[in-house]
């Protein structure tokens, strides 16, 4: 039996190929009197594979229910292109394998994001969320190749958790109680006995860890409760947390830089057919750019030096800029685009505007933090040093009113054999809008969970 090749594998051929097989999902048909094209893709690239099937061949009778969004099988021979395709296909056989009506609500036409967005679970088939989810698929393997390559062993962290990593408190609460019974409030007779949340990171564990088995990195979903309609948040997205054991802030930068230069590459090199497509159809300084971050040096600039640059610029932001502010993406994007002229990593942020984990500065100002920003999006990575001290680290657990008692598991890495350490996140849907040109995190997330929508 002969097995099917994929369209991609067919436009690659070196070489005629006498007998093929391929199925996929009719983008067009048109009829002559003796023949019929149509045009298949199976969604393995961006380009379809044209197919000639004379009248007459054997599944012929139904090619008028061949229609836009029909699954078809066909057999035949892969030759030299008569038009502008390399190769086409010409048929010895067809095959109905699912009809589609009329009502297909992709035909051959425009279509907004927003109407795309509402038929999630057809939008793959179009060319733009075809080559999106194509790149997600990329990506996600150039995360594990580039840890597992230096030794990082991966990590999966709880998605269910008492641990709130960010201190932010927006989070989703699991329970098995009634949430109409007064009763729910008592967190001791839950499932858990006690108050359960769908983790806002793996950082926490992650470091656990990373203080066994020297580096790690976790790549899972995470969820955040916060009720924002932005095109870049959501409320389930993914992110990878690397975590160094014996590893300071300079050592954090150069591993996020080289993790970032890294992705761009992989991109460019091995889904060039999607690139092209992006770079054509949704931005297109997307390529010159990605080029721009994979070739150029990072800066590096302390939190204080970019907020003096910010208020000597003489630009009027809607976010007034003063030091301990937390800076907002029209900052980043000045610093980046029209500052640096370069991606900037901005680093030492005040401790007011930071978690209770990351490493107090010797100013007792400031803690090592760093965000790395690139043009285009801003910030896309985030990490620091963490605190390796014990009494340092209990300190801003009072401070910031945190459950000492809650946490000793995690201050316990301190008690016992303490070592310096640093991590970052990096949102993997932030990458993905960096690296497809795509401006709503809705548009690179299979099945967006955002406030109000929890379709599909």
């Amino acid at each position: 039996m002969i097995s099917r090749t994929l369209v991609k594998h067919a436009l690659s051929s070196e070489a005629e190929i006498p007998d093929m097989l391929v199925q996929g999902w009719v983008r067009t048909r048109r009829d002559s009197k003796a023949f019929s094209f149509l045009e298949i893709n199976d969604g393995s690239s961006v380009a379809s594979l044209q197919v000639v099937a004379d009248e007459g061949i054997p599944g012929y009778e139904r090619i008028a229910e061949m229609t836009t969004g029909a699954a078809v099988s066909v057999r035949g021979a892969l030759v030299a292109g008569q038009g502008k395709q390399r190769w086409e296909l010409r048929a010895s056989s067809l095959e109905l394998v699912g009809a589609a009506p009329e009502s297909y609500p992709l035909q051959k036409k425009g279509h907004t994001p927003e109407f795309l967005r509402s038929i999630a679970h057809l939008r793959p088939r179009t060319n733009l969320f075809g080559a999106v989810f194509r790149m997600r698929s990329r990506l996600a393997a150039s995360i594990h190749r580039f840890f597992q390559s230096r030794d990082f062993v991966w990590v999966s962290t709880p998605i269910i958790t008492a641990s709130d990593c960010e201190g932010a408190g927006e989070m989703f609460r699991v329970t098995t109680l009634d949430v109409g019974d007064a009763a729910s409030r008592d967190t001791a007779r839950d499932f858990f006995g006690k108050a359960a949340y769908l983790t806002v990171s793996g950082q926490l564990e992650g470091e656990a860890f990373a203080c066994a088995l020297s580096n790690i990195y976790t790549f899972g979903p995470t969820f955040r409760a916060e009720n924002s309609n932005t095109t870049r948040h959501a409320a389930e997205f993914w992110m990878v947390e690397p975590e160094m054991a014996f590893c300071d802030l300079r050592g954090d930068m150069d591993m996020a830089e080289a993790f970032v230069r890294e992705l761009i590459r992989d991109a460019l090199e091995n889904s060039a057919e999607e690139i092209e497509f992006l770079n054509r159809f949704v931005d297109k300084g997307l390529r010159e750019r990605l080029e721009h971050v994979k070739d150029t040096p990072f800066v590096r600039c302390s939190y204080t030096e970019a907020v003096d640059i910010l208020l000597k610029s003489g630009r009027t932001f809607d976010f007034p800029v003063s030091w301990g502010i937390n800076l907002q993406s029209e900052h980043e994007r000045f610093l980046t685009e029209e500052h640096f002229k370069s991606p900037v990593i901005v680093y030492d942020y005040p401790k007011e505007i930071k978690p209770f984990y990351m490493r107090l500065n010797d100013d007792g100002r400031t803690v090592t933090a760093m965000d790395v920003l690139v043009p285009g999006i801003g910030e896309i990575v985030g990490g620091s040093q963490r605190e390796e001290r014990l009494d340092i680290l209990l300190e801003n657990m009072k401070r910031q009113g945190m459950n000492e008692e809650a946490y000793r598991w995690y201050a316990d890495l301190r008690r016992y054999g303490s070592v310096p350490h640093a991590g970052f996140g990096a949102g993997f849907e932030r990458l993905l809008m960096f690296i497809t040109g795509v401006t709503n995190i809705r548009d690179v997330l299979p099945f967006a969970r955002t406030p109000r929508n929890c379709e599909f």
